[in-house]
């Protein structure tokens, strides 16, 4: 016993930091992905599964915060969720973007959906402006909008030093209304006057998520799929541009307002985003484990909502996400009006 107390006391010396890093972090994980897991099933259901596991793992988080609390005991590894394995979560999607197909198939298309943004980010900011909305949560709203939904909220969150529960609220926003937009676009398309390809493209052009495209142009066909896959991946690409481009804009109005002498911290994970990019695009990688590593981003991203969510406080947030969400709603629909006309002229 002396011996092995000995070597205990030893290997506690020499790595005196490991059970005051890690285990803290366990529960709160644990947490988080086992509410995924859940939520992840739930959006398998029929009737259900239009709504992403994403919405449904923000929708068990907010209900379980405003009913049972905060779950103290397990902040530590929430909290980690919430920054850490969402950053994680967002390099894992770069693998999803595909660079060579869209210069090669969609140079077009980068042009699209870069007017896609600009008119969902100046929408939204504008009818926010003018019904004074949170200025803060319709900007992730309208970048949401105008890329690529959750995904990009997440990437601009932190360049824009948005708090937990904006980001979690703008998310919640995202996957709602693209859910409703899904549904209205398939109910339209026999009455739109579309080929298959148009329609595809217009979906993949003007909705919010990938799955959101995906599912509204499954419905009409494989070429529909196609063109929607690739129109969305070009609003994707964009990603990486717009986040730079923010992180500047933050940086020079905070120094022009001295709210901040160093401004938002370089978004290095953006550089994981990219290196993903490429990995996925040009090392062969096979679909199967391609595949694999979608689920588990989508995985880890709907646990990352679970810790978003966790920090949504309804009675305080209801006087301000309303209005943003009205902005959003406009956005959108001049979103959807403005691609549609110009592919029908």
């Amino acid at each position: 016993m002396a011996i092995i107390n000995n070597l205990t006391q030893k290997r506690e010396k020499q790595f005196p930091l490991v059970k005051f890093q890690v285990a803290p972090f366990i529960p709160g994980v644990l947490f988080t992905t086992g509410i995924a897991a859940v939520a992840t099933g739930i959006a398998n259901l029929p009737g259900i599964n239009k709504i992403g596991a994403m919405l449904c793992a923000i929708l068990i988080a907010v209900l379980y915060r405003n009913t049972l609390g905060y779950p103290e005991k397990c902040r530590t590894g929430v909290q980690f969720t919430a920054q850490k394995i969402l950053r994680f979560a967002i390099i894992l999607y770069g693998f999803r973007l595909n660079i060579h197909l869209v210069f090669q198939e969609g140079p077009s298309l980068l042009f699209q959906g870069l007017f896609t943004i600009i008119i969902a980010v100046f929408t939204t900011l504008l009818v926010s402006k003018w019904i004074k909305g949170d200025m803060q949560l319709s900007l992730l709203l309208g970048v949401g909008t105008g890329i690529c939904g959750a995904a990009a909220i997440a990437a601009v969150a932190p360049i824009l030093k948005a708090k937990d529960e904006d980001t979690a609220v703008s998310v919640g926003i995202i996957a709602l209304i693209g859910t409703f937009f899904t549904l209205a676009y398939t109910l339209l398309y026999p009455y739109l006057g579309l080929t298959a390809l148009q329609y595809g493209t217009w979906s993949g052009i003007t909705l919010h998520e990938i799955a959101h495209a995906a599912a509204a142009a499954n419905s009409v066909g494989a070429d529909a799929l196609a063109a929607s896959l690739l129109a969305k991946l070009a609003r994707v690409f964009l990603l990486i541009p717009v986040s730079f481009i923010l992180l500047w804009w933050v940086r020079r109005r905070d120094k022009d307002t001295e709210k901040s002498t160093q401004g938002p911290s370089f978004p290095w994970f953006l550089l994981g985003f990219i290196l993903t990019c490429l990995i996925g695009t040009y090392l062969p990688i096979s679909k199967e484990v391609l595949n694999a590593i979608a689920f588990l981003s989508s995985f880890l991203m709907a646990a990352a909502m679970v810790g978003l969510g966790l920090n949504v406080h309804l009675a305080s947030l209801r006087s301000r996400a309303l209005r943003p969400l009205l902005a959003m709603l406009v956005a959108s629909v001049f979103v959807s009006a403005f691609s549609y006309f110009t592919l029908i002229l």
